[in-house]
C-alpha cells in the first residue's frame, strides 16, 4: 500500500485554514489543527528505525532463502544476486522468498500458532514481507504516515500503537484464516490509519476544516479496505489492525484543551480546570474496556482451537468476494 503526503510546509500553525491530504488513493498524514505554540514537537527516529529493521529482516530472509540451492539456477529471478535471487515469479510474483522460508522464519500460520503453541508468530509476522514490492509499498506508507505522527505524539505512543495494532491484526487473521500464511506490516499500518481517525474525533473541537478532513480520511480508509477484498490479500489483518488502532487512538492520542500549556505556567486562573474535555475521558475509558475485553476474548477463542468463522458466517466476505474471475476458497 503505497501512498503520498501533501502537507503544510514549516509544520503545524495556529488557526491554519489548509488541510493535509494524500494522493494516490492511500493514506493521509493528518488533518489541519489548531495547536498551542508551546506544545512540544518531537524528532522522528523510531519510524526510520522500523523501516531499517524491516529492510534488514528482508535481507536476512533472502539470505536464508537461497533460491539457487533448492531451485535450478535458471529458474531463479535476478540470478546475478546469487543466493539473494528471487523465487520464480509463478511461485512468488512479488519478487521474494518461498513460502517455506517465510514459515521457517516466523510467518503467521494457524497450525503453528495454536497447535504448536508458537504464539510469538503473532508478532514476528509483522516484520516479514512476501517480496520487494510488498516491502516497498508498506515502508513508503509507514514513512508517510508514521513520521508525521511521531513528530506530533512522540516515539513511545507511536511505537505502542504500531506494535499493538500489528498484534491485533494478527489475532483476527488467525481467528478467521486457517489454510494460508500471512506476513507484513499492513496490520500495524492500518492501526496508524485507525488512530488518525479516532484522533480526529477525540480532538474534534481543535480542528479546522473538520468535514473535509473527516471525509478525506474516511474515503482513503474505505479504498484501502476495499482493495483487501481481492484474492491473496489478508484483509482480516487490515481490519484487526484498524480496529485496534482506532481504539488506541482514543487512549494514546488525545490533545489537551487549547490554552492548557499556557494555563499551567500562569498562576492566575483562566477557567481551565481539566487538561482534557469530558468527552475525551469518556472515550478513553470506553476504549480501554473495549480493547482489553476484545483482545482477551479473541485470544481465548483462538487458543481454544475454535474457528472464528463459526461465530461469524459472513465474515469471509470481508477478506475476499468470489467472482467469475477468481475463487476465494484458497483464502480461507
Amino acid at each position: 500500500m503505497a501512498g503520498g503526503d501533501i502537507e503544510n510546509r514549516g509544520g503545524p500553525k495556529r488557526n491554519s485554514n489548509s488541510i493535509n491530504d494524500s494522493s494516490g488513493g492511500s493514506y493521509i498524514s493528518s488533518s489541519t489543527y489548531m495547536i498551542d505554540d508551546t506544545e512540544p514537537q518531537w524528532t522522528s527516529w523510531l519510524v526510520p528505525v522500523f523501516v531499517v529493521a524491516n529492510v534488514a529482516v528482508f535481507v536476512v530472509v533472502m539470505y536464508v532463502n537461497n533460491c539457487p540451492k533448492h531451485k535450478l539456477v535458471g529458474k531463479c529471478v535476478a540470478r546475478f544476486l546469487c543466493r539473494f535471487s528471487f523465487e520464480p515469479l509463478r511461485e512468488n510474483p512479488l519478487f521474494g522468498p518461498s513460502s517455506s522460508t517465510l514459515k521457517k522464519l516466523g510467518a503467521l500460520e494457524w497450525t503453528k500458532v495454536v497447535i504448536n503453541h508458537q504464539g510469538w508468530r503473532l508478532i514476528t509476522c509483522i516484520w516479514l514481507h512476501a517480496g520487494v514490492i510488498h516491502l516497498l509499498a508498506n515502508m513508503l506508507s509507514l514513512i508517510f504516515i508514521g513520521i508525521r505522527l511521531e513528530q506530533q505524539f512522540g516515539f513511545v505512543r507511536i511505537g505502542i500503537l504500531y506494535l499493538v495494532s500489528g498484534f491485533g491484526g494478527s489475532v483476527l487473521s488467525s481467528l478467521l484464516i486457517r489454510n494460508n500464511i500471512s506476513v507484513g506490516a499492513s496490520g500495524a499500518l492500518f492501526g496508524l490509519l485507525g488512530a488518525m481517525l479516532s484522533e480526529l474525533i477525540t480532538n474534534w473541537t481543535i480542528y479546522t476544516n473538520k468535514a473535509s478532513a473527516l471525509l478525506t480520511l474516511v474515503v482513503i480508509i474505505v479504498i484501502n479496505l476495499a482493495i483487501g477484498i481481492l484474492p491473496h490479500v489478508d484483509n482480516f489483518t487490515h481490519i484487526g489492525g484498524f480496529l485496534t488502532g482506532f481504539l488506541l487512538g482514543f487512549i494514546l492520542l488525545p490533545r489537551p484543551q487549547l490554552g492548557w500549556f499556557e494555563h499551567r505556567n500562569i498562576p492566575v486562573r483562566t477557567g481551565l480546570k481539566s487538561k482534557y474535555k469530558p468527552h475525551q475521558y469518556v472515550l478513553w475509558v470506553a476504549s480501554i474496556v473495549l480493547l482489553v475485553v476484545g483482545l482477551a476474548v479473541a485470544l481465548v477463542v483462538l487458543f481454544r482451537e475454535e474457528d472464528g468463522n463459526e461465530y461469524c458466517t459472513w465474515c469471509h466476505y470481508l477478506s475476499c468476494v468470489p467472482t467469475s474471475r477468481w475463487d476465494c476458497n484458497q483464502n480461507n
